[in-house]
């Protein structure tokens, strides 16, 4: 089947079925001209330069493959004394950022960033997330030992178009499998968010963990706290995002990771509801956590650092509101309901307590057109000022409060003359 047909195979790939096929993938990839230049340069100088990464893996699935990583033999110093433009990116991990500028008879545009790393090896992670010492090699090999997952251990040579393959990926990814490079625990000891990559990968890739590495991820549950909470919530949320997260969810709590990201409650019952969810992480993750109280739930979420857009979509998802409105059972109940969570969360609550379709569409009527806030009645405080009704105050922020509950009862009473003389009614005013 063509990937475009199904839209859960256009989201984690179709592996190839052959190496010939997965070097056709490769080659028809659309590396950037900018890096095969790099590249180009590089090798010339008698230097590998081969792109590494999860672009690699993608290209391999069919997958769009963006951000590709060129790593080469050269160290930092011989990477900047070849080319007349570079910035020091990160010298002391081996990456250097070579400036390329457009061919000078072509229009004028900035200078495209190249990002160039060293082959390296990694000493002792010390605090499960940055190696103590770095150390430079010559050899790709090397480099690729390194890596977390076989089928993240690839290497295409853009410029001779070499696949290269050490650790047996390409198997492991037409199983569909997910293997760690070498010693499991050595791998999740290096790297605490390799437990939680793991996990995510399940449901992004669609792969199933290799029992070694499975087993060996309870082992190292400890590296993972060290890591930021706030990385942590970028994984969770890739995982939430995927097409069927209950497939990375499941190892997540078999594995021991659920309660390092969020603790104290068992999530299992709500994974058929989120796999039916529109592949939103806040959505998801409010129905993960509807059966705690709200107060719990937010401080659970607050712990990853979340940005405050989405703590408070995620608070307003589950307010006790929300409750109210899924079961409103007429029009004003409804619009009652949907003026104190606003608007624009209405249809993610209707989706989050999968309310029947004849009642949503009854609820989605009664707001449509319906004004829900002060800002969308037919009349301002200024408006009140001009008429003599009011002045600037608290008395006038409560008079558009009390006209927006009377239009929110009697919609088709938003407009200005009837708010007007209702007003004048409300505070004696002629």
């Amino acid at each position: 089947m063509n990937p475009e047909d199904d839209p859960e195979r256009a989201s984690i790939g179709v592996p190839p079925s052959s190496l010939d096929e997965a070097i056709g993938r490769l080659r028809a990839a659309r590396v950037p001209t900018e890096i095969v230049g790099v590249a180009s340069r590089l090798q010339a100088h008698g230097h590998a330069a081969v792109l590494v990464g999860g672009a690699v893996r993608d290209a391999l699935l069919t997958l769009p493959a963006d951000d590709w990583d060129l790593a080469t033999s050269a160290t930092p110093a011989e990477v900047q004394a070849l080319f007349p433009r570079t910035l020091p990116t990160g010298l002391e991990h081996g990456t250097v950022t070579v400036m390329v500028h457009a061919p000078r008879s072509g229009p004028r545009r900035k200078p495209v960033p190249v990002e160039v790393t060293t082959f390296r090896g990694e000493g002792a992670y010390l605090d499960g997330r940055r190696p103590s010492t770095v150390v430079f090699h010559r050899e790709l090999r090397d480099d690729l030992a390194r890596r977390d997952f076989t089928i993240n251990a690839f290497a295409w040579d853009p410029v001779a178009r070499v696949f290269s393959d050490p650790f047996d990926g390409l198997a492991d990814l037409q199983a569909r499998v997910l293997r760690a490079v070498g010693d499991p625990l050595e791998r999740f000891q290096e790297d605490g968010l390799r437990t939680l990559r793991a996990v995510r990968f399940c449901a992004t890739r669609a792969v199933t963990l290799e029992a070694n590495t499975a087993a060996a991820i309870p082992e190292r549950l400890t590296v993972l706290d060290s890591v930021s909470r706030e990385r942590v919530w970028v994984e969770l949320g890739k995982l939430l995002s995927a097409p069927v997260p209950s497939r990375g969810l499941v190892p997540m709590v078999e594995t021991g990771v659920w309660p390092h990201v969020l603790p104290d409650f068992d999530p299992r019952d709500a994974f058929p509801s989120v796999d039916a969810l529109p592949p939103d992480p806040v959505l998801r993750l409010a129905r993960l956590l509807l059966s705690c109280p709200p107060g719990v739930a937010l401080e659970r979420f607050g712990a990853l650092k979340p940005s405050r857009v989405d703590k408070q979509r995620l608070g307003a998802l589950l307010s006790s509101r929300g409750a109210d409105l899924a079961r409103a059972e007429d029009p004003v109940a409804a619009r009652r309901a949907a003026a104190v969570l606003g608007r624009e969360h209405v249809a993610d609550l209707l989706a989050l307590h999968a309310v029947p379709e004849e009642r949503a569409s009854m609820i989605l009527g009664a707001i449509d057109g319906s004004p829900l806030s002060v800002r969308e009645l037919a009349i301002s405080g200024r408006d009140l000022q001009s008429a003599g009704i009011a002045r600037p105050g608290p008395a006038m922020g409560q008079l558009l409060d009390a006209l927006l509950e009377a239009v929110i009862e009697q919609p088709e009473l938003n407009f200005a003359p009837h708010l007007l003389t209702r007003a004048r009614d409300m505070t004696g005013r002629e």
